[in-house]
């Protein structure tokens, strides 16, 4: 009976088949499994420490609070692919980073195509949206903190974390 098995295995193999015994398929999805299970649960955490917020009345406080700089992003994160390129080289940055700490309030209001949201939030997302004006994404909007809108870019922002600080210094200054 071995051989027979054994037999099977060799055939299937030599003709490209991706045979695994039975005990090496559990072994096979338990991996899967804690690939993926890692994969969420680090997303989720670098999500909650993220300093980004996307209740815009609380970011409002924040910054008339601290007398911050209100920037918001309208981005598509999960499809769109000039916000993500736009993430990944300016605002993940550790640069732009600590510039925000000390200078900016940060509310991300997104329109995914995969990722949940409540009604609230995806009424929000898109009263402000209209309230804005905003045309497509990634689109950046800054207010003062009385909420007066100082700045209004549409597209990618080119020139990395430098660039786009020189922008908003620009506005600090007047």
């Amino acid at each position: 009976m071995k051989e027979a098995a054994s037999a099977v295995r060799c055939t299937a193999l030599a003709q490209g088949s991706n045979y695994i015994e039975g005990g090496d398929v559990k072994i096979y999805r338990l991996i899967l499994f804690v690939l993926a299970a890692s994969a969420f649960l680090f997303g989720q955490f670098a999500r909650a420490d993220s300093s980004w917020l996307n209740d815009y009345k609380k970011a409002q406080e924040e910054a008339k609070a601290a007398n911050k700089f209100l920037l918001l992003n309208f981005t598509g994160s999960d499809w769109c692919g000039w916000c993500i390129k736009f993430d990944r080289e300016v605002l993940s940055q550790p640069q732009f980073k600590d510039y925000a700490r000390d200078n900016l309030v940060l509310v991300e209001l997104d329109f995914p195509r995969r990722k949940l949201q409540s009604a609230e939030v995806k009424k929000q997302n898109l009263e402000l949206a209209q309230q804005y004006e905003v045309l497509g994404f990634p689109t950046i909007v800054v207010l003062n903190s009385d909420g007066q809108k100082l700045w209004h870019f549409d597209g990618y922002f080119p020139g990395g974390p430098e660039a786009f600080i020189a922008q908003l210094e620009k506005l600090r200054k007047g």
